[in-house]
């Protein structure tokens, strides 16, 4: 009795735990797929061509998520077909990403950088890496920067105008 109910219930732990799995593949897929007409989205070509140009515009994960699928030009390989066709068929884009995992599961690997609450955060206890990835998200550098001391310094003299605090 113990055995059919562990082998019933495995399916439902199994899938709680990729809840927040394949993130930017979901998204991107799902803003693609937003952009093709209702007429065109039976058209496998059609798509691909709208994640094409939505690629285009994208940076960071969502950027080297359309490099892993081929979906720019520069892509060493292409599984363009793997995702247009099954988006073709109405497949949603949760199944197509879990799909695209067993060819390659770099996809999946994605994630999401977690947002910083400026109101909370001590600077000073962030490690150089986080502060580093903090500048190179805002598109600003530390020339000559060595010491943790001085990247808290610089986070500290960009924050006032990248940080928006509200009233």
């Amino acid at each position: 009795m113990k055995v059919h109910l562990i082998i019933y219930l495995l399916p439902y732990v199994v899938n709680a735990g990729r809840q927040d799995t394949c993130e930017v593949c979901i998204k991107v897929l799902t803003d693609a797929m937003a952009n093709v007409p209702a007429e065109d989205r039976s058209n496998a070509d059609k798509i691909a061509e709208a994640i094409r140009e939505h690629c285009g515009s994208l940076k960071t994960k969502e950027h080297k998520l359309c490099f892993y699928i081929g979906a720019l030009p520069e892509s060493a390989t292409s599984i363009m077909n793997e995702v247009s066709k099954p988006l073709s068929w109405s497949m949603p884009p949760e199944k197509v990403c879990e799909k695209l995992r067993t060819k390659d599961a770099q996809i999946c690997e994605l994630k999401f950088d977690k947002s910083i609450d400026w109101k909370t955060v001590d600077v000073k206890k962030l490690r150089v890496k986080e502060l580093k990835k903090i500048l190179e998200d805002w598109g600003e550098s530390c020339k000559g920067c060595k010491e943790k001391t001085e990247f808290v310094a610089r986070v500290e003299e960009l924050k006032p105008k990248y940080v928006k605090s509200e009233l």
